[in-house]
């Protein structure tokens, strides 16, 4: 018998679903350079995107257009500025680093829209996306590698 069907195969409608609720839960490096090369987080865009990380990795090196919010200190009071109309990506090191799924979910419970960002900032360098340094947001100017999708 097959190890890969041994524990089941869910029916396509099953599988439809668990797909559509993966991609509703979180975004990878390509689509959200699209949307940063497109200005969706300059000011009146639709996203955010969060380094969840403390503020001396994020001064290290972090997503360009990003903002430091450490989950650390994601609370009622420190979400008081943030708008409701925007979708919070929230991204950390990367696929050993639960930082992203700490803050999407503590964003997530107090009532804001949220996505984490697949394999964090390791994944966004490997796919050959530039990062910013020091403690200024920055822009992204151009893209890395094309997804191959």
């Amino acid at each position: 018998m097959s190890h890969v069907s041994s524990t089941g195969v869910a029916s396509p409608l099953e599988a439809s679903a668990f797909f559509e609720a993966q991609l509703k839960f979180r975004t990878d490096p390509a689509d959200l350079a699209a949307d940063l090369l497109a200005g969706e987080a300059a000011e009146g865009g639709s996203i955010v995107v969060i380094d969840t990380r403390s503020p001396a990795h994020y001064t290290e090196a972090h997503i360009p257009g990003a903002i430091s919010f450490p989950h650390s200190i994601m609370s009622p009071a420190t979400t008081q500025g943030l708008s409701r109309d925007k979708v919070y990506v929230c991204y950390c090191d990367g696929i050993g680093c639960n930082g992203s799924t700490q803050g999407a979910y503590k964003l997530a419970a107090l009532g804001f829209r949220v996505k984490e960002l697949i394999g964090g900032l390791h994944w966004w360098r490997q796919d050959g996306f530039a990062v910013a340094t020091g403690s200024e947001a920055g822009v992204l100017l151009e893209g890395g590698i094309a997804c191959a999708c």
